[in-house]
């Protein structure tokens, strides 16, 4: 179990913050699939300040989510502070500040995964933050730059002594970005030595396979990411036939038209075919979903696939 603060979370596997994917409607399912604890998507500090609609239409989550955190991204310690003050009249149940985010557009202004080869920053941005909020703050890092630079436990113990409540460790370098064998061993020593609550990240694929390395390596809590796509029962292990798969499907996409409206179809595709692959003619069946224009349309297609 999980304390932030006066919150318990009640569960160990946890959704992995994921742009384009984990929005409000996904992580209401992935809750009501077990899932202990979300967190938005990389949010801009900067976007925040600056009140770009796009940004700040990130920052929108619903009761049924809690807890939840919003997660920020930047690298200037005041903007971050702001930005964190910001998020905090939203009433999330803590911010997280990204140090793991591997994607260029992010490193580019020495953000997310940036911040572990300039560790003095990183410590004053963790700080700053820590003391600009009542909530409490966690973060999310990688096991360091590369592979001959790997300064996890460094990392950690400037996050601790800046307050941190708790972290989320991907156990691969900045580098590898996504690729490569992922450093469960790494992630064990981080709990090992840390203080303050540790969740493990990094290529879970099932629910077995999640609770296999709560076991081996202490964490309190295992964060699932990609897998989860099209897949919010690995958080309970129980798999669906394809009729509990169109059912979801169609949950999935009532929610995505009531929080997007007309445009939920669009962005609802991408969904789709993540819940049908590896099925008997799942390609057949996602070029017709994903080229449906209707919600009339879709649910036709899903009638006769159920």
């Amino acid at each position: 179990m999980i304390s932030i603060g006066n919150i318990k979370i009640e569960g160990n596997l946890v959704l992995a913050p994921m742009a384009g994917y984990t929005d409000s409607p996904y992580r209401r399912i992935a809750k009501n699939y077990g899932a202990a604890l979300v967190v938005t998507e990389l949010i801009s500090a900067d976007g925040i300040i600056r009140g770009n609609r796009k940004t700040m239409e990130l920052l929108r989550f619903t009761e049924a989510e809690r807890p939840i955190g919003i997660q920020l991204f930047g690298s200037d310690p005041d903007v971050m502070a702001e930005a964190a003050k910001r998020a905090e009249e939203m009433h999330p149940d803590f911010i997280d500040i990204n140090i793991g985010c591997s994607v260029r557009r992010v490193l580019r202004g020495g953000s997310g995964a940036g911040l572990l080869s300039d560790p003095g920053l990183l410590g004053k941005i963790a700080s700053t933050v820590v003391k600009s909020v009542r909530l409490p703050v966690s973060a999310k890092i990688r096991i360091g730059t590369d592979a001959d630079n790997k300064n996890y436990i460094e990392i950690v113990n400037i996050l601790q002594d800046s307050g941190i409540a708790f972290m989320a460790v991907h156990g691969r370098t900045r580098a590898q970005g996504f690729k490569g064998d992922v450093d469960w061993n790494a992630i064990a020593e981080i709990k090992a030595e840390s203080s303050v609550p540790v969740i493990g990240n990094g290529d879970i694929r099932t629910y077995e396979e999640a609770m296999a390395r709560l076991a081996s390596t202490g964490c309190d809590a295992v964060m699932i990411g990609r897998a989860a796509v099209g897949n919010p029962w690995i958080f309970n292990g129980r798999i669906p036939d394809s009729d509990g798969i169109a059912k979801q499907i169609k949950e999935h996409l009532e929610l995505m038209l009531e929080f997007y409206g007309e445009k939920g179809i669009k962005l609802f595709r991408k969904h789709i075919a993540k819940y049908i692959r590896g099925m008997k003619d799942s390609a057949k069946f996602r070029a017709l979903l994903v080229n449906a224009e209707t919600k009339e349309e879709i649910l036709e297609h899903l009638d006769k696939f159920g």
